[in-house]
């Protein structure tokens, strides 16, 4: 403390010199280094006026990605970038309070050391003169009473007879007094009770009147909750009101007067830099609006007997995991509606072989568990995505098929316990991989079931591109069109008067969920047409309270005009439908290829997740196949021509029949084999591993 005290105890000394009064000294002291520390306030005030004007673009985020926490926290990041943005800054003024408030409380209780710059041989000296037997006086800690102790006459000039040097420093502390307007600047609360039992709710009030005005004034503090600055309050009322019970009254002077001067400086920094030139406060409002509707629904995962349970469950499931040894395949998926990605594989595994499948869920309702009723062979975990992390991590198996790309780049990592284990990535649609992936998604894969040419021409590309190792390409197809189609085909076809229409859009930013949903319902929803409004289950994951709100909006329409299909285990919506509309989802090719019926595509943004996909040098087929499948449409246009435009499609269905089942043959690899392609890879590769092993 003394290397703080040091320049601060010149402050103070030259304050008193000035002015002869101690308390008076104080204020000043309390105003100098207010003026100091002016540049930080200002820049302070500066940084807070920043973080307002973002905090509408920060409330709209918060709304279209509510739920998706990391994707809030990446963009919040940015806009703090772009606006040069630092949360840290409002944390140095509290900072340097905190230590002038401790150098203040030091410079009092040694005011020989501090103002009158006595050595400390000489205080040692006027220490030892004033201890008595019964009591010892401390050189530093007992400065005040060896002050006391000049000023009244105890300690005399006498004493030291010959000692210049206390004799100078004696005449020097003469002229000082410790009192201010009556009260005793050395004196404390708890120790002398009396009046002075009002100093510390003096104190406490003028944090409060600080609080107050910050509250109703300060740019950021004005868009705290209620809680946030009724607690603050509360907290420095509080604290302010414990402290002035047990430090010096100049100590309490000192705060009285910062919190004071604090007050006037927050009314001279709105004058001089007006927060409402800058800051949007319309726009702000509607922002708060929009958030208040979407967080009303409670987004937090509620602790009721289901949770507890699950969470019972979780922990045996992980441990009855790991219990099981020489796990050959092991099959991950992220929620119940990702089993038919994974359908034909599991049935000519059963069929093919007596393997057993240990199939992990994050989903604790998913339709695995049921048909591990019946089928011995599958043994169904559910592990939360949390525990899933641990537990991948742990890996121990033979081989690992997953639909999930990013495998090593994002949260699941390949296993540090085995190096050998086999990754496979199966297809959850028929897209290109590198551009509706991140850069890098597929890199850490072994093995890629391929959906068509169009995969295989893009993994080799980026391998040549980036320099990777040559993955192994499986030339599998995707089964579930062809379930689609012969589910489709098995339907009785009756002509209908009322024309089905099914809106199922992507998840990413822009898509017709968010984007355009209202125009589409409030164009087709008539007499002549049944439509049904189908979520991407990655949004319902992600965006849920907000599909919710959605669905919550149009409770009022009745069943026979609009339904909203919200179980991702059926595909019923998309057997009988006679015309799809959607944005950049992959449903748009699973719809056309099983029932031959054209699309109407919604020229919303373009679902680009790798920003780099042109170094590849490969058209993604969603840019090559648009238009041979349908006609899009601008988001503009939708008002004046989304309802002419389904009915010519509609009336030009059996033209695009021939023309949708050439496209698919030539588009995905294997057809009508349902799946065997990759079931005979993987006991092909379970069995080299197996024999590689016994040659060991």
């Amino acid at each position: 403390m003394d290397y703080i005290c040091y320049p601060f105890g010149y402050l103070m000394k030259w304050c008193w010199e000035l002015v002869h009064n101690y308390g008076v000294a104080i204020i000043l002291f309390t105003l100098a280094t207010k003026i100091v520390m002016l540049p930080l306030s200002i820049w302070v005030h500066k940084n807070s006026i920043k973080m307002v004007k973002l905090q509408p673009e920060i409330n709209f985020l918060k709304v279209k990605y509510f739920g998706d926490k990391e994707r809030i926290m990446e963009e919040e990041n940015k806009l703090h970038k772009r606006e040069k943005y630092n949360p840290l800054i409002s944390i140095i003024p509290l900072i340097i309070q905190i230590i002038l408030l401790f150098a203040v409380l030091y410079i009092i209780k040694e005011p020989l050391t501090h103002i009158f710059r006595i050595s400390d041989d000489v205080c040692r000296q006027l220490a030892e003169q004033l201890s008595t037997a019964e009591k010892t006086f401390h050189f530093r800690d007992d400065q005040l009473a060896v002050v006391r102790a000049i000023i009244d006459g105890t300690l005399t000039p006498g004493q030291f007879a010959g000692n210049e040097a206390v004799l100078s420093a004696m005449d020097s502390v003469k002229g000082f007094s410790l009192d201010f307007i009556g009260i005793r600047l050395d004196n404390v609360a708890s120790q002398v009770w009396g009046w002075y039992t009002l100093v510390p709710f003096v104190a406490a009030a003028s944090a409060y009147l600080l609080c107050y005005v910050q509250n109703a004034a300060n740019v950021i503090q004005m868009e705290q909750s209620k809680l946030n600055k009724y607690g603050m309050t509360a907290l420095s009322v509080g604290l302010s009101l414990y402290l002035g019970f047990f430090v010096y009254t100049g100590v309490a002077l000192y705060w009285v007067a910062g919190n004071i001067l604090a007050v006037i400086q927050q009314f001279i920094l709105n004058a001089a830099i007006n927060p409402k030139k800058f800051v949007d406060y319309d726009q702000l409002e509607k922002s708060r609006e929009e958030l208040k509707k979407i967080e009303s629904l409670d987004s937090g995962a509620k602790k009721d007997a289901a949770h507890k349970e699950n969470a019972k469950r979780e922990k045996a499931d992980y441990k009855r995991f790991f219990k099981i040894v020489n796990k050959h395949l092991v099959i991950w998926s992220e929620r119940s509606g990702f089993y038919k990605y994974y359908e034909a594989l599991i049935d000519g595994l059963l069929e093919k072989s007596n393997l057993v499948i240990h199939y992990i869920t994050n989903d604790p309702n998913d339709a695995i568990f049921k048909k591990a009723e019946t089928e011995p062979r599958i043994k169904p975990y559910y592990i939360g995505q949390k525990k899933l992390i641990t537990l991948m991590m742990k890996m121990d198996a033979d081989m690992v098929v997953m639909t999930t790309p990013d495998l090593q780049t994002y949260y699941i990592k390949r296993s540090l316990v085995r190096r050998d284990i086999e990754y496979i990535f199966v297809p959850h649609d028929m897209m290109s991989v590198h551009m509706g992936f991140r850069k890098g998604s597929l890199d850490n894969f072994d093995t890629i079931f391929a959906t068509g040419p169009h995969v295989a021409r893009e993994v080799r590309a980026t391998e040549r591109t980036y320099g990777l190792k040559e993955k192994t390409i499986v030339e599998f197809g995707y089964p579930l069109a062809e379930k689609l189609e012969a589910a489709y085909e098995a339907q009785p076809k009756e002509e209908r008067q009322i024309k089905e229409i099914l809106i199922a859009p992507s998840w990413q930013e822009d898509n017709l969920l968010d984007s355009c949903v209202d125009t589409l319902i409030s164009r087709l929803v008539c007499d002549k047409y049944h439509v049904t409004v189908r979520p991407h289950p990655e949004y319902s994951k992600r965006y849920g309270e907000k599909l919710n709100l959605l669905v919550e909006k149009y409770k009022d329409v009745p069943e026979e005009r609009l339904t909203f299909e919200l179980d991702f285990t059926t595909n019923r919506s998309v057997y009988s439908s006679d015309l799809l509309i959607t944005d950049w989802s992959g449903i748009a090719y699973e719809f056309a290829f099983a029932t031959k019926k054209p699309v109407l595509f919604v020229n919303t943004k373009m679902k680009v997740e790798n920003k780099d996909w042109q170094e590849i040098g490969e058209t993604p087929v969603e840019i090559s196949l648009r238009p041979q499948i349908g006609v899009a449409l601008e988001k503009s246009e939708l008002e004046d021509k989304v309802a002419d435009a389904a009915a010519d499609l509609l009336g030009k269905s059996a033209e695009y029949h021939d023309k949708i089942n050439t496209i698919k043959e030539n588009h995905l690899y294997s057809y009508n084999t349902h799946g065997m392609v990759g079931v005979k890879y993987i006991l092909k590769r379970l069995s080299e591993m197996q024999s590689k092993r016994k040659e060991k």
